[in-house]
């Protein structure tokens, strides 16, 4: 997981293309998008202001999935919660994206 500080609603886009599988709010974590994508990659973005997709959407690289905010008990100000799961593990998205 990594936290990436943001300005409010900053927008989030998709790292890639795929399907949106959850898109909603959850109380430690405020509104939630996760994203199947074909090649066995799950992405997860938490603590967003507001969502502009929902579950069952498909989503293309780059689209704007949420805007960025800072939502659910476990939000400690402004930033996006960044995860990267490839076959059901967690991994660095570092390794595939350059953070700056």
């Amino acid at each position: 997981a990594l936290p990436i500080s943001l300005a409010k609603n900053t927008p989030i886009k998709a790292t890639l293309s795929g399907k949106v599988i959850f898109a909603d709010w959850t109380s430690n974590t405020g509104n939630v998008v996760i994203i199947r994508h074909n090649n066995g990659f799950i992405s997860v973005y938490k603590h967003a202001a507001s969502l502009t997709v929902s579950q069952g959407d498909a989503v293309k690289t780059g689209e704007v999935i949420a805007l960025a905010g800072s939502t659910g008990q476990e939000s400690t100000g402004v930033h996006l919660h960044f995860e990267l799961w490839k076959d059901g593990y967690s991994i660095d998205p570092g390794i595939f994206i350059e953070f700056e």
